[in-house]
């Protein structure tokens, strides 16, 4: 089952006893619960209603006890269980669960309850009966990082939601500035639509207004300028990171691990991997790869890989004390917006 049919299924007065929810995407798992509270419980009985309990301060039993108590008051109560031992690998401390009345409750579960368990893991532990049992009824439900375009749609719909429009460039700006994170956007978001106000626009100059970008947004648009040969906006990125106190060792850490990523990601799109493929291999946001992906399209692997060595030559000279810290970034910086590599050592003889 995914998660939209989950949705369909509750809207249409259908919900399942049991829901076992994981993944890395936890506002998108809070969405989901609170859309399923909302169209299960009437809002004046909601206190009644929800139950909440953690597998790692409760024995499984008492939460099958709880959902084998009928409701008081209300026709149907939701029962919300924190765990990371009965469906994923992680240890409870010394409580010792009894996952066969899970399992004997899942082959009889009350009608009056819906027992939601939020697993805390990005997998679930594929071994146990539990899972396999779960999976079997449907009630599994993974929320994984969106690809690039299901985050794009994401955005755009949020902003929707708050009677918004936003440019195609600007949505490319607000993830990059606020990052991938849903928490952090959907604030972001609210903030842009504010002051947009309601049938407003967010165009670029909105978000570089309102949304102030960490160190690593600021070297991420720092080398998406080098890799389009924008010396000059690149150089006033530095210059900004330097004025906010930013170590250029730091920095030149952070360039080079956008390098690398451009360069892994290269490598892989070159052996066939799609982006969300390249994403899971890497450990990465598929949005980021996406981004990587462009930036190094034009590129070839051996360029990148000269990059690579000029960095990390100019990070031992920087630590050694051989250049200076700032004076060696913004020669790197000028090289490669330049096209001049690999000539790091005799550019300094």
């Amino acid at each position: 089952m995914d998660i939209k049919a989950a949705m369909k299924e509750i809207q249409r007065g259908n919900p399942r006893s049991i829901y076992v929810l994981y993944g890395t995407e936890k506002y998108r798992m809070q969405e989901f619960v609170q859309f399923l509270v909302q169209h299960t419980v009437e809002e004046e009985n909601r206190e009644l209603a929800v139950t909440k309990m953690d597998t790692g301060e409760s024995p499984i039993e008492l939460v099958i006890e709880e959902a084998e108590t009928l409701p008081f008051l209300v026709s149907r109560k939701c029962i919300l269980v924190k765990d990371q031992s009965i469906f994923a690998s992680g240890k409870d401390g010394k409580i010792d669960h009894r996952t066969d009345r899970l399992l004997e409750y899942m082959d009889q579960p009350m009608e009056t309850s819906i027992m939601v368990f939020l697993v805390q893991a990005d997998k679930l532990d594929e071994r146990k009966k539990t899972v396999k049992k779960a999976k079997a009824e449907g009630a599994v439900l993974p929320f994984l990082p969106l690809s690039a375009e299901e985050l794009v749609r994401w955005v755009k719909k949020q902003i929707e939601n708050n009677q918004c429009s936003i440019a195609d460039d600007a949505v490319e700006a607000l993830i990059n500035s606020a990052g991938t994170n849903l928490q952090s956007l959907s604030a972001e978001i609210e903030k842009c639509c504010l002051f947009a106000g309601t049938g407003g626009m967010i165009d670029v100059p909105t978000v570089d207004r309102l949304i102030a970008k960490n160190t690593e947004q600021n070297v991420f648009q720092l080398v998406e300028d080098i890799v389009r040969r924008r010396a000059d906006r690149a150089l006033a990125t530095l210059y900004e990171l330097l004025k906010q106190k930013e170590e250029p060792i730091k920095i030149m850490a952070l360039i080079v691990r956008q390098l690398r990523m451009m360069m892994q990601v290269k490598e892989l799109t070159n052996q066939s991997f799609s982006q969300q493929q390249a994403a899971s291999q890497l450990g990465l946001h598929p949005y980021a790869v996406k981004m990587a992906a462009e930036q190094a399209r034009q590129y070839d692997i051996s360029v990148l890989s000269n990059w690579i060595a000029e960095a990390a030559e100019l990070d031992y000279e920087m630590k050694s004390g051989r250049v200076e810290k700032a004076l060696g970034l913004e020669l790197f910086i000028m090289r490669i917006t330049a096209g001049v590599t690999g000539q790091m050592k005799e550019a300094r003889r």
